[in-house]
Formats: C-alpha cells, sequence, structure tokens
C-alpha cells in the first residue's frame, strides 16, 4: 500500500507550482483571495489548477484539509 503525504508542499507541486517553503511562502505573500471570491475562482488560478481545486474539494478528498489551509492562508484580515 502506497502511503501519500498530503501536505502543502505536495499541494504545490500538484498544482504544478514550486513547492519548496521559500517558494510557497513567497507565493502567499503575493497573492490573496478577496472575501467574496472563493478560492478555486481566484484570478491567478490556471483553467487546470481551478479545476483541480473544485473537483478535489466537492469529492472531499484527500487535499480537502490542505486546500482549505491554503485558502485560509490567502485571505487578507
Amino acid at each position: 500500500m502506497e502511503v501519500f503525504k498530503h501536505d502543502l508542499e505536495n499541494l504545490f507541486s500538484q498544482l504544478g507550482l514550486a513547492s519548496d517553503k521559500d517558494s510557497i511562502e513567497l507565493f502567499l505573500s503575493e497573492h490573496s483571495v478577496p472575501a467574496s471570491t472563493s478560492l478555486q475562482d481566484a484570478t491567478f488560478w490556471t483553467q487546470s489548477q481551478q479545476q483541480f481545486l473544485r473537483e478535489a474539494l466537492l469529492q472531499d478528498a484527500d487535499w480537502s484539509e490542505q486546500i482549505d489551509l491554503l485558502d485560509s492562508r490567502l485571505r487578507r484580515q
């Protein structure tokens, strides 16, 4: 049985983004999602990234927890 670690670094890899800690922090500092916009509808995602996020959330996939974490980190207070 293969065990896959569903963490923020691997989520970034799944999205085709640089996934080292510094790149993730840079991405989070350069992007934000307005309160009125769902994460998957943010303008900075590609169509395939939006589709991945949407499908993972709809299916309550193993990625859902990390997507929720990403969502909360992209919201500015």
